[in-house]
């Protein structure tokens, strides 16, 4: 049996507000897109940077809680997996669309000295990320580190 990993783990700003919705069947789903930078020097030593723009969903809780505390230019960690799909435009020509569909959300954005919370879709649910769990999993980001690990207590709901 062959062995297959479709994950995306992404640290970036949000390049719009996330924009949430209720479909037919009553889940919510939240869409939005991050920019991530690369940057190499080239071969005559100049420093380049290309931004890569991802489209990201969210779904069920996660989608509200992303819809609720994102927006336009704020940093976070989002774990997923790359899923397209494809429609058939009214010009009659089928497009595609890659996606990060969100498992793991972590705010990075600095609020009075705390890095924001941490969540995880599960079966049941959202759970909000212990402090070791995401101090572990999550890369930090850059001045940050554990020391600004999220407390249960200090998250807003």
């Amino acid at each position: 049996m062959a062995m297959s990993l479709n994950k995306v783990q992404l640290i970036g700003n949000l390049t719009r507000d996330p924009e949430m919705k209720q479909i037919p069947g009553g889940q919510v789903v939240t869409t939005f897109g991050i920019a991530t930078n690369f940057s190499w020097k080239d071969q005559s030593g100049v420093l380049q940077t290309k931004v890569e723009f991802h489209n990201v969903v969210a779904w069920r809780k996660l989608a509200e809680i992303c819809g609720q505390y994102l927006k336009k230019g704020s940093k976070c960690y989002i774990e997923g997996r790359l899923q397209t799909r494809d429609w058939e435009g009214e010009d009659g020509v089928k497009r595609y669309r890659t996606e990060i569909v969100v498992d793991n959300m972590i705010m990075l954005d600095k609020k009075g000295g705390e890095s924001g919370g941490s969540y995880q879709r599960e079966a049941g649910g959202i759970s909000k990320g212990a402090e070791e769990n995401s101090a572990e999993e999550a890369p930090t980001p850059a001045g940050g580190g554990a020391e600004n690990g999220v407390k249960i207590d200090d998250l807003p709901f």
